[in-house]
């Protein structure tokens, strides 16, 4: 067994798991099903495939960094008689930052990671208009349990972030994984999924369970060092094209689509 790892930050995040109609929330951290789907799209899937082999993996995601939540009211119109629709109301996360993790047979998880490393199609997060800030790709890691390796996992916030705690050594985050046989029940969410095909989308309730884990900060700055006006480095902030890995088309010829 293995566990993949992914970073999952981005300017703006939506992760809903009941939102309906008009109006468009958005879970505080990534869900299940959302992260399924962007593994689906990394390997090329169409949204009718079987989900049978990702929705088993078991999951677990880290708040790494909270972010903000924002509303938004969108407008639009019916494509085939041009009628105003509904406004619509949507929610989003602002500047946050998430690890998820994602534990399965081994084989299939290097397919997956291998996958999320050169996407099929461009990942986002949550929603369309929402593409990850840098690569996704953790690595991957032993074990069965991923909230066991998200425990170990290092602080992947911000440096702006990590530098306004600088205080603490280590930083207490929120932790959200399955629920086991003989654990805690947890929260129930819809957010199993059964079938993302558009004429008929399905999702299962499962069980989160929230916990806490302490984090150290590779930020800390002990009293002495602060108090002698001692500055850390400025660390570079890499630059990043979520369609960079992404398959290119064939060459068209000057008579398609005529």
């Amino acid at each position: 067994m293995s566990v993949l790892a992914l970073r999952l930050a981005g300017p703006l995040q939506s992760w809903g798991s009941s939102a309906r109609f008009a109006r468009r929330t958005t879970e505080t951290a990534p869900t299940k099903s959302g992260v399924i789907g962007l593994l689906a799209a990394a390997l090329g899937r169409d949204r009718t495939a079987d989900l049978y082999d990702l929705a088993a993996l078991s999951f677990a995601v880290r708040i790494d960094q909270p972010g903000t939540r924002l509303r938004d009211f969108q407008t639009a119109h019916h494509g085939d008689t041009g009628k105003a629709m509904p406004v619509s109301e949507r929610f989003y996360l602002a500047d946050a930052v998430f690890v998820a993790a994602v534990a399965g047979e081994d084989e299939f998880i290097r397919s997956l990671h291998e996958a999320v490393r050169a996407p099929v199609y461009l990942p986002y997060l949550g929603r369309r208009s929402c593409p990850p800030q840098g690569p996704i790709d953790l690595g991957v890691r032993s074990g069965d349990d991923p909230a066991a390796v998200l425990r170990e996992e290092p602080w992947q916030a911000a440096d702006w972030q990590q530098t306004r705690h600088q205080r603490r050594a280590v930083v207490p985050l929120s932790l959200l994984s399955d629920s086991v046989g003989g654990g805690p029940l947890g929260t129930v969410l819809r957010d199993q999924p059964l079938s993302f095909a558009p004429e008929h989308r399905r999702y299962a309730l499962r069980n989160v369970v929230a916990t806490t884990v302490d984090i150290p900060n590779p930020r800390f700055r002990p009293a002495a060092q602060r108090s002698k006006g001692i500055q850390d480095a400025p660390v570079p902030v890499p630059r990043h094209n979520p369609e960079a890995l992404l398959n290119p088309l064939p060459p068209q010829s000057p008579l398609d689509g005529h």
